[in-house]
């Protein structure tokens, strides 16, 4: 395995880090917020599937207990 010293490292970090596309900030910003509707999204869905089990294990229960 071919050993790399300290300088050619940083040079080769360095070429690689130019290479990234970063996000603007109106991107960031727009990810973010689809990331909290998405988030809200999926909690209120799993809070009515917990609705529904629960009246569903009570109605189960209501008729055998």
């Amino acid at each position: 395995m071919a050993t790399t010293n300290p300088i050619q490292f940083i040079q080769q970090v360095r070429a690689e880090v130019a290479k990234v596309v970063w996000p603007t900030r109106r991107e960031v910003f727009l990810t973010t917020v689809m990331v909290f509707i998405m988030a809200a999204l999926t909690a209120v869905f799993f809070a009515l599937v917990d609705i529904l089990i629960r009246y569903g294990l009570q109605g189960i229960l209501g008729v055998f207990g």
